[in-house]
């Protein structure tokens, strides 16, 4: 590390919660060369004063309208800072689930980006049928009040729809059809081949 004045890679992962992230995460940790290092969203969350959460992984649909003011503040140290392990020739992974559909509008995204312009940056959609979304929470006993009729509930299928936005990834995986080894591979592959991706500091340009 203290050879190599080289900007560590970052790669987002972005997806619903139960969508596969963190399983690829813990394959890129254990088989990518070099130190990569787990910025993402739960880690976060680990350090919030639980008065505060979820905070940055507050889902759509307004439930915490009391603490959206500081959703923004919470994503832009997030990004600060993994920007600054990047600078220190730290890669990064960070497993998050984006999405605009706040009671407030905030830009968070595209603010996110802004912070990490000029790093080298890969954004990884990672897909998985909102089925098979509902059965891992189930399974986990990770749920969210449903309605009677078990019908997948609103901020579910809104968060679902937000994160899978045509057009603004470098690459997407489905966890469905590929294992996280697999999914780790097909990233690994598309960093050997395209080393600028530039769709992550596209949404920059956005920033208001």
């Amino acid at each position: 590390m203290g050879q190599t004045q080289e900007l560590g890679q970052i790669i987002i992962l972005n997806g619903v919660p139960r969508s596969g992230k963190s399983s690829i995460v813990a394959v890129i940790q254990e088989t990518f060369d070099g130190v990569w290092m787990n910025l993402g969203v739960d880690r976060f969350m680990q350090m919030t004063p639980a008065r505060y959460l979820p905070g940055i992984g507050l889902r759509p649909g307004g439930e915490r309208q009391d603490i959206e003011p500081l959703v923004p503040i919470l994503y832009s140290a997030m990004y600060e800072s993994i920007a600054a392990h990047s600078r220190l020739g730290l890669n990064v992974v960070v497993d998050v689930g984006h999405h605009e559909a706040y009671a407030i509008p905030h830009g968070i995204l595209a603010d996110s980006a802004r912070r990490l312009n000029g790093l080298p940056v890969l954004f990884v959609g990672v897909r998985c049928p909102i089925e098979m979304i509902m059965e891992r929470r189930q399974n986990t006993g990770w749920n969210v009040v449903s309605a009677v009729d078990s019908s997948i509930p609103r901020p579910i299928q809104l968060w679902q729809r937000e994160v899978h936005i045509p057009g603004i990834y470098d690459l997407e995986v489905d966890t469905s059809l590929l294992s996280p080894g697999a999914c780790a591979e097909v990233i690994r592959q598309h960093l050997a081949d395209n080393p600028a991706p530039s769709a992550f500091q596209r949404l920059a340009a956005h920033h208001t």
